[in-house]
């Protein structure tokens, strides 16, 4: 059964392999609560809380969250909570990482150190899930918080990391769009020519597990009528699952365009590395922190199957 929803996505990881989480710099109430609910929901079976320690417990007291359930490691330096929280992974205490109240920039120094990092060679990206308002199924997106100005090899990448995700959420084939402003290619567009590129490599069998078409513009992406419109026919067209987007800027401000706009549910989380790392803005709140918990989950528990 393909997850159309968090409710079957947190319902899905409660009947897999439990996690554990290290949570870097934790002194934070969104944060705290993310982890608190992940844990009565069954989400993850415990966690380290990497940081402030005093904060922690004051900000959990005011919140009644029972941290006997936790264990705290006591960093109060932001840099050193990111490197202890990573290391509780590389040395298999923990399952998983989660970006706390922290910089991304900071976290991801971390979690690619070349001594106690999680760097495995491939492209570290981040993949967004969306559960919109009006659809009868979630989008991945990518890239909105890591790859500035992806390459064409890099939107391979991209198109990789988003589809071993929705083959864990039960999608066979996902439809690919690779997003510009256009649905023509336009030599002055080089977005345009490597959305083409992508098409081709996935019709020749270069990339596989997925359908690709590109460029498409957003509207015909996810709009049967507006595809129809404009006569586009493709099965992805109207029918996109995953949203490969042209650049940092276009990805960032789909992603919280959805949140802020549309009001839409949403979780992120970081692949490429030897664990999945969950990470959203600092100013999600603890139900988005709570689902990227959920997400990062499923992935690993995904690639355990592998």
């Amino acid at each position: 059964m393909m997850i159309r929803s968090f409710k079957e996505l947190i319902e899905k990881v409660q009947n897999g392999e439990p996690q554990t989480l290290s949570v870097a710099v934790a002194q934070d109430a969104d944060v705290l609560l993310s982890v608190w609910h992940a844990y009565q929901n069954r989400i993850i079976k415990g966690a380290y809380l990497v940081g402030n320690e005093k904060e922690i417990r004051e900000i959990a007291g005011n919140l009644d969250i029972d941290l006997s359930k936790f264990e705290i490691v006591n960093e109060v330096e932001k840099e050193d909570a990111c490197a202890a929280a990573i290391r509780l992974v590389k040395e298999g205490k923990a399952s998983l990482p989660m970006k706390g109240f922290v910089d991304t920039s900071v976290a991801l120094k971390a979690l690619l150190n070349k001594e106690y990092g999680l760097r495995t060679g491939n492209l570290i990206c981040h993949v967004g899930l969306m559960e919109i308002p009006g659809f009868d199924r979630m989008f991945l997106l990518s890239d909105s918080a890591m790859t500035i100005a992806p390459t064409l090899e890099q939107k391979v990448d991209l198109i990789k990391a988003c589809t071993e995700i929705a083959h864990a959420m039960g999608n066979e084939n996902p439809k690919v769009a690779v997003l510009c402003a256009v649905e023509k290619v336009n030599p002055k567009m080089p977005a345009t020519l490597d959305a083409a590129e992508l098409t081709r490599m996935n019709e020749a069998g270069e990339i596989t597990g997925c359908m690709v078409k590109g460029p498409l513009a957003m509207d015909n992406a996810v709009s049967v009528e507006a595809a129809r419109h404009k006569g586009i026919d493709h099965p992805v067209a109207g029918h996109a699952d995953i949203l490969i987007t042209p650049d940092i800027e276009a990805g960032n401000i789909l992603n919280k365009s959805m949140e802020y706009f549309a009001r839409c549910e949403k979780a992120g989380c970081i692949m490429g590395a030897a664990k999945p790392m969950v990470l959203t803005s600092r100013a999600s709140s603890d139900t988005s922190k709570m689902n990227s918990i959920a997400l990062a989950v499923l992935a690993a528990q995904s690639a355990g199957k592998q």
